[in-house]
């Protein structure tokens, strides 16, 4: 059960890496944007993943959700500035 999980986190870190491409070539600002929302939430899931993997999931899950409030919180900081500043297109 142990190679799943494992493979399961192999497989999430090759997503991020797909998004940080976007994230360094995105044509426009609210594609930079939802790549980074993408990777937060891929962060998450491997915070899941590897607290079960080690067997400490309560811990991983309280770590999960403090990372998640402040990434809600970045995003919607971020989508403010871009439409105040009219860099969304």
């Amino acid at each position: 059960m142990s190679d799943v999980f494992i493979a399961a986190g192999v497989a999430t870190a090759a997503l991020m890496a797909g998004l940080l491409l976007r994230i360094l070539r995105g044509p426009t600002a609210f594609d930079r944007l939802v790549a980074f929302n993408g990777i937060n939430t891929q962060a998450i899931l491997l915070l899941l993943l590897i607290g079960h993997h080690a067997e400490r999931p309560e811990l991983f899950i309280d770590i999960a959700y403090g990372y998640a409030a402040l990434s809600l919180v970045g995003s919607i900081t971020a989508a403010k500035y871009l439409k105040r500043t009219d860099a969304v297109g």
